[in-house]
């Protein structure tokens, strides 16, 4: 055995110092390397360098790359694949698995750094730290040539053993450093007594330690202050508050400012939130709140509920005595109008006489009885009668028709908004303002009622928030007067103002005459009390004198009431009929000529008898309300107006009556049909007549009525031009269901719009009929008299032709309409 093996040494031994005969070229040890991959003799992967000239394997790549980076602690990929020889892709796939493998190493912006360069450079940073007392982690980013966040994730956890600091806003401090600004802050949040902006005390200290260091001094940025602070007052060495995190409230003052608001408060048992403002504290109603839980906060006070009882009582003994009261007079000077609102609407007492009507708030402010409201409407009404019966006897205060409606003192009233009228001496001088529509019974109340609208003098009732007179009210004995005016005198003031009734400034005299305690006390502004006072008597008032006033008017009621419902009837019957004709106007909007000649045709024929009818009723229905005889018309037959007669009749109609009526006057003479019914729809409502709309249940039922009516017309009609109209507008329901009304001028192009609906034969045989009635009319209006005979021939012998087409035209129609 072991001669054969020396044997075969030998035989290995000579061959390997045996010369080849047959070299192997670089390309067949390629090919080779090739072949015994693809037999799987070598069945992992080589890499190529990049000479080419050398094979690697992956695992020999992955440990020089390791041996790389334990080398020099942090390396580039590109160094990297040029120390390995290998392309950078290659190092680049494997640096991923290198750096998850190793948990020491870190891949940051194309580089591999170990965690042992990190405590290098921690070192080197903690030796600067010491020499500069600060160094800003910016400028170590900088000189590192890496970002700041990675800068500040690598030193955290190294601060306090590696590095001896502190790092604070971006900045690295030294212990005794962050001591020394730590005793500044301490000591500056301890000087302060009062609210501070943080802020305003970071930049003192800055500066501060910019005088003290000089230009070599470390800059201190806010950020490191403020997180001191927090950690001092989190330990307790600093007490007080911080408030949106700059906003610093020391305790001391705190305390100060609890002590201040007690003491106000506990002496005046009220204290308004100005004061507390002033005190620094920004929302006082929260404060408050919190601190007396059982106070009230007004709209600028705080109050204990002892002032609202105290108001409450003195405002109940005002009530109980028919008195009235200033409820800013009770009060403190500092309390506003709304403070003392606010405070009635607490007041139990006043509450219960409010719902109960025995007590009423005018001006927000002051409070007035019932019985004392009582006591000066009937002295007015006193006044009144006084007036009525030294007044002259042929004037006839005929009332306010509004509050007449309103009261309804035993006259069935209209639906008419409403108006003032007087009827002078000299003649009759009609006021009318629109109003509101009220039931039939309904009653104005007592003196006591709510306030309702009043005719001409209506204004709206405005309460005033100024501070009057600081004294309270006195006793009905002492607040009415006995002293009147001379009766004449008032009388003939009244005339003179021309007043129908008693207007609200009228009554608002009287009351300042009657109470003179309002005026002593400063309530001078109308609109506090004196208005809205009037404007609550004043339909009761008036309906009193209105009583006395209706058996002026009795004897044109039942004859108004007659008027009105068969005007409101033909008003109906007319408008009814203008919205349907109205709807086939819109079939020719694309034709501006034929459009205009069609809305003129339908304002000429059907809305000016209807315009007529209206204003001749209006100004009928006026004089009877004015007490004036107007003699029955036994004609019943429809009067025309000219434009001259409609301008002059709407000018006599009183206030927004008159400019509406213009307005239909003018839209009657317009081209536009929508134009004239919103104006004419705003006219007869603001007479009270409103009107009905035409919906789909009523065009249904007119349209089936006018089509039966012109069937039976043209069956009946003999004169061969006057059918052609009538067909026209039997064959448009037919077609498309709206009813023209359609002048000569237009009948043209309103058959050429049928062309297209009807057969042809049908539509020739209408076209032909137009055709022959075209120059009939043209015959005759070329006629030059009876002498041309030869004139004469060719018109009967037109109409003869006529004639004839006449039975043709009918049948179409008739049969035409039988079969829809």
């Amino acid at each position: 055995m072991d001669d054969e093996l020396l044997e075969l040494q030998r035989q290995f031994e000579f061959a390997q110092q045996a010369k080849s005969s047959i070299r192997l070229s670089e390309r067949n040890v390629v090919e080779l390397i090739q072949k015994l991959q693809q037999l799987q003799f070598i069945d992992f992967e080589l890499l190529h360098t990049v000479s080419g000239k050398e094979y690697i394997t992956l695992d020999q790549l992955r440990n020089d790359m390791v041996a790389e980076v334990n080398k020099l602690g942090r390396i580039s990929l590109i160094d990297l694949a040029d120390a390995t020889g290998v392309d950078l892709y290659y190092v680049e796939k494997l640096s991923q698995n290198i750096v998850s493998d190793h948990r020491e190493f870190m891949l940051n912006q194309g580089e591999i750094i170990s965690e042992s360069y990190w405590d290098s450079i921690a070192e080197e940073i903690n030796e600067r730290l010491q020499e500069c007392s600060q160094i800003a982690l910016t400028e170590l980013a900088a000189q590192l040539n890496v970002g700041l966040d990675l800068v500040s994730s690598v030193l955290e956890p190294r601060l306090g053993t590696m590095v001896k600091g502190r790092l604070e806003g971006g900045q690295l401090y030294t212990p005794a450093y962050v001591a020394r600004i730590s005793a500044m802050v301490r000591g500056a949040a301890r000087g302060i007594t009062v609210p501070t902006n943080l802020t305003v005390l970071w930049s003192s200290l800055q500066q501060l330690l910019q005088e003290m260091e000089g230009s070599s001094g470390v800059a201190v940025e806010g950020s490191f202050f403020q997180s001191l602070f927090n950690g001092l007052v989190k330990e307790g060495e600093i007490l007080g508050s911080v408030r949106a995190g700059v906003h610093w409230t020391p305790a001391v003052f705190a305390i100060a400012q609890k002590e201040s608001v007690d003491s106000f408060f506990s002496q005046n048992s009220f204290i308004n939130y100005d004061v507390l403002h002033k005190l620094g504290i920004p929302q006082p109603i929260q404060f408050l709140q919190s601190r007396y839980p059982e106070g009230k906060p007004l709209v600028t006070t705080f109050v204990h509920p002892s002032m609202i009882e105290m108001l409450d009582a003195a405002t109940e003994d005002a009530i109980e005595r028919g008195s009235w009261s200033d409820s800013l007079s009770l009060l403190p000077s500092s309390f506003s109008p709304q403070d003392a609102s606010r405070m009635l609407s607490l007041c139990q007492a006043v509450q219960l006489a409010l719902k109960s009507n025995k007590a009423h708030i005018f001006g927000d402010v002051y409070v007035l009885g019932s019985s004392f409201v009582k006591d000066i409407c009937d002295r007015i009404m006193k006044e009144l009668e006084t007036l009525s019966v030294s007044g002259s006897s042929g004037t006839m205060l005929s009332g306010d028709l509004q509050v007449a409606t309103e009261a309804k003192v035993g006259y069935h009233s209209s639906r008419f908004s409403e108006s003032n009228e007087v009827v002078s001496d000299s003649g009759v001088n009609r006021h009318v303002d629109k109003g509101s529509k009220k039931k039939k019974g309904k009653g104005t109340g007592n003196a006591v009622a709510n306030v309702s609208e009043s005719g001409p003098d209506n204004q709206d009732q405005t309460s005033t928030k100024s501070k009057k007179s600081q004294r309270r009210g006195k006793d009905t004995s002492s607040q009415t007067s006995d002293s009147k005016p001379s009766s004449r005198k008032e009388s003939h003031k009244m005339k003179e103002d021309n007043l129908s009734t008693p207007s609200e400034e009228w009554i608002m005299q009287k009351i300042a005459t009657l109470v003179p305690d309002f005026e002593e006390q400063g309530v001078d502004d109308p609109e506090t009390i004196l208005r809205p006072l009037a404007n609550q008597l004043r339909p009761t008032i008036i309906s009193s004198w209105m009583e006395k006033k209706k058996a002026l008017l009795t004897q044109n009621a039942e004859r108004t009431r007659h008027l009105l419902d068969n005007l409101q009837k033909k008003l109906d019957e007319s408008f009814l009929n203008t919205q349907l004709y109205e709807k086939a106007l819109e079939l020719f909007e694309d034709d501006q000529s034929t459009s205009v000649v069609l809305h003129r045709h339908l304002l000429r024929t059907v809305a000016a008898p209807m315009v007529d009818m209206l204003l001749l009723k209006l100004d009928e229905h006026n004089k009877l309300k004015s007490g004036l005889d107007v003699q029955e018309d036994p004609n019943s037959e429809p009067v025309s107006l000219n434009p001259g007669d409609r301008v002059a009749i709407s000018r006599n109609f009183p206030g927004t009556l008159s400019k509406k009526a213009l307005a239909v006057a003018e839209a009657l003479e317009g081209k536009r049909v929508d134009i004239f019914t919103d104006a004419f729809r705003m006219l007869t409502e603001e007479s009270g007549l409103p009107l009905k709309k035409l919906d789909k249940k009523l065009e249904r039922t007119l349209l089936h009525s006018y089509r039966k009516e012109l069937t039976s017309q043209v069956s009946d009609e003999t004169d061969p031009v006057s059918l052609l109209p009538k067909v026209v507008s039997l064959l448009y329901i037919q077609v498309h269901h709206k009813a023209l009304q359609a002048p000569g001028r237009a009948i043209s192009v309103a058959i050429s719009r049928l062309k297209d609906k009807l057969d042809e034969s049908a539509y020739k045989i209408l076209t032909d009929y137009q055709t022959a009635t075209v120059t009939l009319l043209a015959l005759l209006s070329a006629a030059p008299g009876d002498e041309d005979d030869c004139a004469s021939d060719r018109i009967l012998s037109q109409k003869e032709f006529l004639q004839n087409q006449m039975v043709d035209l009918k049948s179409l129609v008739l049969s035409t309409t039988q079969s829809s």
